[in-house]
């Protein structure tokens, strides 16, 4: 049996010491705990992705020191896999380390480098394509790195046929809805074709628009999965791994003895499988915590307009920071309806956060003041409506510029991909939660928020209202919009399944509907990339994972 220590820890960018000080404390967990081999994510050690951190010579000899250092400092007795980059000549490398007992025993290269999606390997790394196994008492023992477990063949297969009987993998897989189950299949799909025990250890933690979720596993010869660990929190998940020796074939990196301490068994650890609701949930309240809390901020400000958006992103933010460092503000005109205002008072009170009332009527007449002489002549349109969201862009700026709060934007996928929100108005901020989250979703994970609480956090008529912007009189969102189921799935399957204009017609929706969503998608890419970053929750999301150019021609809905 072997005894491993998967630390599933929660590195930031850049933070080299902060990062080598959670990976030396789980290793002495881990040694304490009777651990054979301790694993770590992907890139541990600098952070994932460090894009392009990783062409400044500067940090990469810092991380080199802080490595070399790490080793010396590791306990004695206990082998540790770590993910760091590796400099070689002109060459990097997306590495594994093992360490053990002061030294740098092997470094594994990552041979499969993804180049797709919101990653860009290719741009700063050369892919290895040597195996490297070492031998653990009997066990022999197999090195991968993220994407290497997802192909065929590759370092884990050649690992196998030199008796490698127990694949380590090191991830930093960013999180979206059902990566979890992606990940299961891949798993099993490699213990098939190596018929080896596989373990595991991935990344947590928010990083920009990127969030990962965890998730760590161990999975025997058979796949059976021995210990599974939570997602969306840091973990030490421990695991006794029957790892039988083979018959071996060339030269291992390393031969180390298991430990031969007494130790207890572990009784397995299985984390259960969160539903889609809870996952995503958690995801964007992980994702705010750490974008705050990693960059600075100790609290957040939003705009409370009484719908169901900015309701949503302040429970988020009330269980990413707490109720006492989030404020709430409504900044209403006279086309603030009664209710909503109400509404808006309503949610600040149910969090418990502090909750302030700021008019913007009269800022907004002396705009139009201002500009009427330019304006003499022509009629009242959006121009007029927009003012009213760039005051509020700029109210909520200018308190953040004075107290130091981050502002959470309220903008939902919906509006993002047809450009329904205002630039420099309501899109101003420093994170934009639920940019990713679809309008109907938002409201989904609203009532899935309102059920985990003792009472409604939310108030009732929040969800039964038509959604409206209210910058003038009787405005819903359908003025402007198609219904948001059909918004919903016109967006999915354009933005995320890349279907052309007939195959959205055939799949339900009118024509005439579709050619203009798709044109207020392509039309609207100037205002994305000025929108502030969100965190990743669909498969496909605007930014990194679907980079269309602004200077456009081609006409897809035509």
């Amino acid at each position: 049996m072997i005894r491993l220590a998967l630390a599933q820890i929660n590195s930031t960018v850049g933070d080299l010491a902060g990062n080598a000080a959670l990976v030396l404390r789980d290793a002495r967990r881990a040694a304490d705990a009777g651990a054979d081999l301790g694993v770590f994510p992907e890139m541990a050690l600098t952070g994932y992705p460090p894009e392009d951190l990783l062409l400044q010579p500067s940090f990469l000899a810092a991380t080199e020191k802080t490595l070399r250092g790490l080793a010396r400092a590791l306990p004695r007795g206990i082998a540790v896999v770590i993910g760091a980059p590796t400099a070689t000549g002109r060459s990097l490398r997306n590495s594994a380390v093992l360490m053990r007992n002061g030294k740098i025993h092997a470094r594994f290269h990552k041979w499969f480098l993804p180049n797709y999606g919101v990653f860009d390997e290719e741009r700063y790394f050369e892919p290895g394509d040597v195996p490297v196994v070492f031998d653990l008492g009997d066990a022999r023992v197999g090195l991968t790195v993220c994407e290497d477990l997802w192909r065929p063949g590759g370092p884990a297969g050649a690992a196998a046929r030199t008796g490698a009987s127990l694949i380590v993998n090191l991830s930093a897989s960013p999180y979206h809805e059902l990566k979890t189950r992606e990940r299961g299949v891949v798993i099993k799909k490699k213990i098939v074709e190596t018929g080896a025990a596989v373990a595991y250890c991935n990344a947590v933690g928010g990083q920009d628009e990127l969030v990962y979720d965890g998730g760590s596993r161990v999975l025997d010869a058979r796949g059976r999965t021995i210990a599974q660990a939570p997602q969306f929190e840091e973990c030490l998940l421990f695991a006794d791994v029957d790892a039988p020796a083979r018959a071996r074939r060339g030269t291992a990196a390393a031969k180390f003895p298991a430990r031969r301490t007494e130790r207890p068994a572990f009784a397995p650890v299985r984390a259960p499988a969160l539903e889609r609701d809870e996952e995503a949930y958690n995801a964007l309240v992980l994702a705010t915590r750490d974008y705050a809390v990693k960059n600075n901020f100790k609290k957040a400000v939003i705009g409370l307009s009484g719908g169901i958006d900015s309701a949503l992103v302040a429970c988020v933010a009330v269980d990413a920071l707490g109720r006492d460092n989030v404020i709430g503000v409504t900044l209403p005109t006279r086309f603030n309806a009664t209710e909503t205002k109400a509404d808006a008072r309503a949610l600040a009170e149910n969090l418990g956060i502090a909750f302030h009332t700021v008019p913007i009527e009269e800022t907004v007449q002396s705009f139009l003041k201002a500009l009427a002489p330019l304006f003499a002549g022509r009629t009242a349109d959006t121009t007029e409506e927009n003012l009213q969201s760039r005051v509020r862009g700029t109210t909520l700026m200018a308190l953040s510029n004075k107290f130091g709060w981050l502002v959470l934007t309220t903008g939902n996928k919906s509006e993002v991909s047809v450009g329904y929100f205002t630039l420099y108005g309501d899109s101003a901020g420093g994170f934009a939660v639920i940019k990713d989250i679809p309008k109907t979703r938002v409201y989904a994970l609203a009532r899935w928020r309102n059920a985990c609480a003792d009472r409604a956090l939310i108030p009732e008529s929040v969800f039964t209202r038509p959604p409206t912007a209210e910058l003038r009189e009787n405005q819903t969102d359908q003025d402007s919009l198609p219904p948001y189921d059909v918004l919903d799935k016109i967006v999915h399957a354009y933005v995320e399944d890349n279907r052309g204009l007939d195959a959205i017609v055939r799949g339900g929706v009118p024509r005439a509907v579709a050619a203009q969503t798709l044109r207020l998608i392509d039309g609207m890419e100037y205002k994305r990339r000025q929108a502030p970053p969100g965190v990743k929750i669909t498969p496909r999301a605007f930014g990194r994972d679907r980079r269309m150019p602004i200077t456009n021609k081609f006409k897809v809905h035509e």
